[in-house]
Order: structure tokens, then C-alpha cells, then sequence
């Protein structure tokens, strides 16, 4: 397996080519689009300009070709009989045509280097052959002669051509030096946090790395860190809800074992033996209700809970849940306050919402003290139906009220046993979240105030 950082080296090399292909690519295109044109027409007033000269001095004109090849063109000179001579540097290939030399030896200019082919990984202005060249017409002593000349670039540019080759080349390998030494700054946080994924699938969150950066990897190894804290939440909780689910379940069978084995003794009185029986049957069905609702809890976080969205009203479905808790309002005395509009229509599930109702408002009912107070209150805005469900009740330690939606949480250990589950409020904020609902809760010395958020149709 390939490591990060010879991977970066390959991607390395490979762009610095690529681009390097790319640029001279772009740069012959341009010119042969552009430059060669220019060049040629350069090419030809300088030629033109030694011709005059040769013209006007025809003795000193081979004394004057050879300065002018020093100074660093490659020159042929020939006529119709054939005599041909060369000035400077040997031309790589000498292909020029014959009707090339004839049209020049008649009189025109001959444009080779401006109809020098275009080829996409050849420069011409690099090509030394005689065709890359301009010729011109050149009249001594009677004779005619055809001038060709092309710049010598290995004499113009020789020096010029190492040092920029090796500028190039030193920029290469110093830029792939300095990019591998500087990837161990990006790689090494990836490395750590490669090495973090390891730990936590081993079950260690307990886990530290560098957080002063500032850059996108520094803001993933923040998210990281976020994680695994979520990650160590999680399953604290996960054996936290084994563990209550153990004794929740245990408390009840211990119990009807217990007071089972009791009514076996056949000296067992009567009313003792009912009132064994009551206990028996009364555990049964805190079992019966802790299974519905950790059935339920799971079908709904599993999203297996089929929902039945239909249209009805707010008010009805308050009035029904204060109907069923009727007898435990009067017999602990408490007055309820209905201050919700029968315009208010909810969408949803009527059964799971009902549920919510349920939940909170026996909460209220069995948490606060004899002779106090509810008010059940609701109102719309644009977006949002608002459902206020207050109490007049001693309320909720701060300390308790970021966990009183976890499952099995209690924040009175003492009513530990008093039949309900724990699970009611782990209830309510599922259902609500799936209806996108949102589920706020503050409370003080004064009361405790629950505040149920539904979207409106």
C-alpha cells in the first residue's frame, strides 16, 4: 500500500510535468500564431540590410558574410550555376527545395520561416535546417545570387540556453523538495487523525490533538475531537440504557418470583395471599409497560413506526387527555387552566400526538404538590403552532434539566418506584421530532414550563 506522502510525491512529479508539457504546448501554439510571423519579417529586414550592403561593396561582401555569421546567423549563398557556400555553423539538414532557390534567384522573397509547418512539440524557431530560413535576392558582379540566412541559436542564446535550463531544472527539484518537506505539515494531523479512527474503534475516546490550527485540517481535527466526545456520550449511554433496562426489568421479576414462591405456602392466609397477588399483578404490568414502550421508542428511532398523518383539532385532543387524568386532578386537588383556540387544527398523528398530551400533562400531575396548578396554553404564528404546558410545582434542578429526555433518567431518585418507566419524555421528544417538531423546557423555582413547537400545514 502506497503512503500518503509518496503518493503526494507522484502527484507531485506528475503535475510539475504535466504542467511543464502544457506550458510549452501553449507556448509553441503561440508561436507559431503569433511570433513566427514577426520573426520572419525581422528575419528579412536584416537580410535585406546585408544585401544592400554586399550590393554596395562586392568585394568585401564574403569578409562581411563571415562577420555577419560570427555575429551569429547561419548563411547560404548560392546561384543558378550551382556554386554554393556556406557562412557560420553547418545547417542540421539541408532540405531546401530547388523551386525555393529558383524564386529567389527571380527576383521574390522567399518566406520560409513564416511557412514553416506548425507542429505541436517542434519550435521552429529551434529547427536549424536550411528550409527554416528567408532568402533574398542579391545582384554582384553580373551575377545573381539567392541569400538565405536563420539565426545560429546555439551561438545567440548558448550561454543563455544553459542558464535557463538550469534554472528550470533546479526549480523543479528545489519545488518538489520543498513540497514533500512541507506535505509532513498537512500529512502529519491526517496521520493523527488516522491513527485517532484506530483508537476509537478500539473503544478508546479518550483522545487529544492539536487544536491551534486554524486552517480546514485544524477544523477537522475539531470536529474530530467533537465526535469522539459524541462518540463516548453515546455509548456511556448505550450501557447506561443496558444497565436500567437490566434493572428495570430484574426489580419487577424479582419481585413476582419472590411473592410467587410466598403464595406457594398453603398456611398463607387469605388477605395475605390477595394482597401478594395484588403485588404480583401490579408488577406484571409495569413489565407489560416498560416492553410497550421500549418497543415503541425503538420502533420510532428505528423509523419503523408507521405514521398516519391526519387533520384535528388541538383542543380536542387536550380535553381527551384531561378526561383520563380526571380522577388523579381531583384527588390530589389540582385545578387546570385551558387557554387553547378550536381554530388550532394540528397535522400529524392523532395516536402518537395523543401520547405527547399524555405524557406531559401526567408528568405535571404526578410531580407536583396537592392544591397547585396547570395551565394548558397554545397559540399559532405564521409558521408554528406553540403549546405551552406550565406547572406551579416546586421545578427542576438545572442540574437535571439538560438530561430529562435521556431514557430511564429520573430527576427524583425517590420516585424511583412509583410505576412509571422513565421512558415518557424519551418518548415525547421522538415523536415530535419526527413530526419536525421541536420540544423546549425551563423551569424555576416557581414551576416548570414545558414549550412543544409543531410546524403548521
Amino acid at each position: 500500500m502506497r503512503s500518503l506522502y509518496s503518493r503526494v510525491f507522484l502527484i507531485t512529479v506528475a503535475v510539475i510535468l504535466a504542467s511543464s508539457l502544457l506550458g510549452f504546448i501553449i507556448s509553441n501554439v503561440y508561436y507559431h500564431i503569433q511570433l513566427k510571423s514577426f520573426n520572419d519579417q525581422k528575419l528579412v529586414t536584416i537580410a535585406e540590410q546585408i544585401k544592400e550592403y554586399a550590393e554596395d561593396d562586392p568585394e568585401r561582401m564574403e569578409d562581411y558574410l563571415h562577420n555577419a555569421a560570427a555575429l551569429g546567423y547561419e548563411i547560404y549563398l548560392t546561384n543558378a550555376q550551382g556554386e554554393d557556400r556556406f557562412f557560420g555553423s553547418e545547417f542540421r539538414k539541408q532540405d531546401l527545395s530547388r523551386q525555393a532557390i529558383d524564386q529567389v534567384l527571380n527576383g521574390e522573397v522567399y518566406h520560409g520561416v513564416a511557412q514553416f509547418p506548425n507542429k505541436l512539440f517542434i519550435t521552429g524557431f529551434f529547427d536549424n535546417r536550411l528550409s527554416n530560413t528567408v532568402g533574398v535576392t542579391v545582384h554582384l558582379d553580373q551575377q545573381i545570387y539567392a541569400l538565405f540566412m536563420r539565426p545560429d541559436v546555439i551561438l545567440q542564446f548558448g550561454e543563455l540556453r544553459i542558464f535557463f535550463a538550469l534554472i528550470g531544472l533546479l526549480t523543479v527539484i528545489i519545488s518538489i523538495a520543498l513540497f514533500i518537506f512541507s506535505t509532513r505539515y498537512l500529512v502529519k494531523p491526517i496521520t493523527q487523525l488516522t491513527e485517532a479512527t484506530k483508537q476509537i474503534a478500539a473503544g478508546n475516546y479518550n483522545l487529544r490533538l492539536p487544536g491551534t490550527r486554524r486552517d480546514e485540517v485544524g477544523q477537522l481535527a475539531g470536529h474530530f475531537m467533537t465526535m469522539s466526545r459524541e462518540l463516548e456520550r453515546v455509548d456511556l449511554s448505550r450501557q447506561q440504557f443496558v444497565s436500567n433496562v437490566s434493572h428495570e426489568i430484574q426489580s419487577p421479576l424479582t419481585s413476582i418470583q419472590g411473592f410467587a414462591k410466598v403464595l406457594a405456602d398453603d398456611s398463607l392466609s387469605p388477605s395475605d395471599r390477595q394482597h401478594y397477588s395484588t403485588i404480583i399483578e401490579e408488577e406484571s404490568q409495569h413489565l407489560s409497560l416498560l416492553s410497550r414502550q421500549l418497543l415503541l421508542l425503538s420502533s420510532l428511532e428505528s423509523g419503523q413506526e408507521a405514521i398516519t398523518r391526519t387533520t384535528f383539532s388541538l383542543l380536542g385532543q387536550i380535553r381527551q387527555a384531561a378526561k383520563l387524568l380526571q380522577w388523579q386532578l381531583e384527588e390530589k386537588e389540582l385545578s387546570l387552566k385551558l387557554s387553547v383556540p378550536d381554530t388550532i387544527q394540528l397535522h400529524g398523528d392523532e395516536v402518537l400526538l395523543m401520547q405527547v398530551w399524555m405524557n406531559l400533562l401526567g408528568n405535571a400531575v404526578n410531580h407536583i404538590p396537592n392544591g397547585r396548578s396547570i395551565e394548558i396554553r397554545a397559540e399559532q404564528t405564521a409558521a408554528h403552532h406553540l403549546i405551552y404546558i406550565r406547572d406551579t410545582g416546586d421545578g427542576i434542578e438545572d442540574e437535571h434539566l439538560p438530561f430529562i429526555f435521556d431514557r430511564f433518567y429520573r430527576a427524583d431518585r425517590a420516585r424511583k418506584h412509583t410505576g412509571r418507566t422513565g421512558l415518557g419524555l424519551s418518548i415525547v421528544k421522538k415523536i415530535i421530532q419526527i413530526h419536525d417538531g421541536q420540544i423546549e423546557v425551563t423551569s424555576s423555582s416557581e414551576g416548570t414550563l414545558f414549550t412543544v413547537s409543531l410546524p403548521r400545514l
